[in-house]
């Protein structure tokens, strides 16, 4: 390929890289963390690039920000195989993997209109994973009501 042909994206000063996001979910990515564009951050988005590891990926590039617990968590559920690198002057200064946790608490809405959750109580959701098969089901702490990764993705992007 010729040179002028390339797209190149310019390595970012600080920031995150979240890399090896699943093929076509970079811009749900975006949503979990509410990234939107209005927030004045500098934001690189790559879809569907050519990987030698995955075939294809997503990656996407953010300025001057950094991830909370509760923000990876989302991560790994929208794309449990993706790679976190947190930049510092131009250099990667970690590079980890998001894993899904064994609980989680406060991200996802459950599915069953009648638990407490979704009540006006003041009770925060909390959910166990459980992988069956190689496929996680969440599973809520207040009313036993299971969810296979797909309601919980639709959830996360109301």
């Amino acid at each position: 390929m010729s040179e002028e042909k390339v797209l190149k994206i310019n390595k970012i000063s600080d920031g995150i890289v979240i890399d090896h996001i699943n093929p076509g979910a970079a811009l749900e990515v975006l949503s979990v963390l509410k990234i939107n564009g209005r927030d004045k951050l500098t934001v690189s988005v790559l879809m569907n690039v050519p990987s030698k590891k995955d075939g294809t990926k997503d990656i996407v590039k953010v300025e001057n920000r950094k991830l909370a617990k509760k923000e990876l968590d989302l991560i790994s559920i929208v794309s449990p195989n993706a790679t976190i690198n947190v930049i510092e002057k131009f250099e990667i200064k970690e590079k980890f993997s998001v894993r899904i946790p064994r609980e989680v608490r406060s991200i996802i809405k459950c599915s069953n209109q009648n638990c407490v959750t979704n009540s006006k109580e003041p009770v925060e959701s909390s959910f166990k994973i459980e992988i069956e098969k190689n496929s996680e089901k969440f599973r809520c702490h207040y009313c036993e009501r299971t969810m296979d990764i797909k309601e919980v993705r639709e959830s996360l992007m109301k």
